[in-house]
Order: C-alpha cells, then sequence, then structure tokens
C-alpha cells in the first residue's frame, strides 16, 4: 500500500515538473527570440479562465504577437495570438487590432483550441504606455469541443524604444 501511495506522488510530481518545464521553456523562448516591444498586465486573464495574466507584444509594422501567460486555480493558461490587422484609426493615438491563434490551459486538465481577437488600443504620446480593451472567443478542441465567447480584457503595457 505504501508503494502503491508513493509511486502516485512520483507521478504527479513528474508530471508538473514536465508541465512546469514546458511553460518556463516556453516563456523564456519566446521572450528571447523576439524581444518583447510592449509588456504588461491584462485583467480578464487568458482563454476564459478570468484575474490577470501578463501581457505582451513582439514585433512592429502591419502585424504583431500578442501574448498573454495567466496561472489559474493550480493551471496555467497560454494565449499566443497573431494580430494580422493593426491599424491607426483617426490619428496616432488610436489603434485597433483583429487576429487570432492558439490557446491552452495546461491543469489537471489539459484543454487546447484557438481564440480570436478584436480590440482598441489608446497609446499616450506624453508616457511609453498603451492602454487597450479587446474581446477573445475562443473554440476548444481538446478535452471537450465547445465555444467560448465570455472572455473580455483590458490591457495596460508599458512600451520599450518608440
Amino acid at each position: 500500500m505504501f508503494n502503491t501511495i508513493f509511486n502516485l506522488i512520483l507521478i504527479t510530481m513528474r508530471k508538473s515538473f514536465r508541465q512546469l518545464f514546458l511553460i518556463i521553456a516556453l516563456v523564456t523562448g519566446g521572450f528571447l527570440y523576439s524581444n518583447a516591444q510592449e509588456v504588461g498586465i491584462r485583467f480578464g486573464g487568458t482563454n476564459g479562465a478570468g484575474g490577470a495574466a501578463i501581457d505582451g507584444v513582439f514585433g512592429e509594422g502591419p502585424g504583431r504577437f500578442h501574448a498573454d501567460l495567466g496561472f489559474y486555480d493550480g493551471g496555467v493558461g497560454i494565449d499566443f495570438l497573431w494580430d494580422f490587422l493593426y491599424k491607426p484609426l483617426r490619428g496616432e493615438v488610436f489603434n485597433w487590432y483583429l487576429g487570432v491563434g492558439p490557446t491552452t490551459y495546461i491543469g489537471d486538465d489539459f484543454w487546447l483550441g484557438a481564440s480570436g481577437e478584436i480590440g482598441l488600443e489608446y497609446r499616450f504620446n506624453s508616457v511609453p504606455v498603451a492602454l487597450g480593451i479587446d474581446w477573445r472567443p475562443t473554440l476548444w478542441v481538446v478535452e471537450e469541443t465547445k465555444f467560448g465567447a465570455d472572455t473580455f480584457g483590458l490591457n495596460a503595457r508599458f512600451i520599450f524604444g518608440n
């Protein structure tokens, strides 16, 4: 009996360490490879989990990557979206964006899906800060197939460079 309990604990710890290593590797690789231009926080979390998440924007030009990492109820949520439209809206300070990309939740259960994103962003001219609001509907395909349209977020990011 003791051996059975001990083996179950070891299996659980191995699974947790693998998940933690995967998350650390993905986040570290992403930040090192892409040199984030904006980093902040997203209130509203990732993929319908609520709460808050680390929010980063990478790339310039007509498109950009928008990534979020959140920790919830013993699991981790990750969104990595390609905003293929990122355009000014009436002047330099208002921008709107539209994108899509993979989303996952790694915890006791493993969820995988695709999220869309549409948002509006305000960039201050006098300080390196961007504030945004967005909506992210998600189609989950792994663990179970379902659609969620209830994820709204408020973003506050510090802008590096420009």
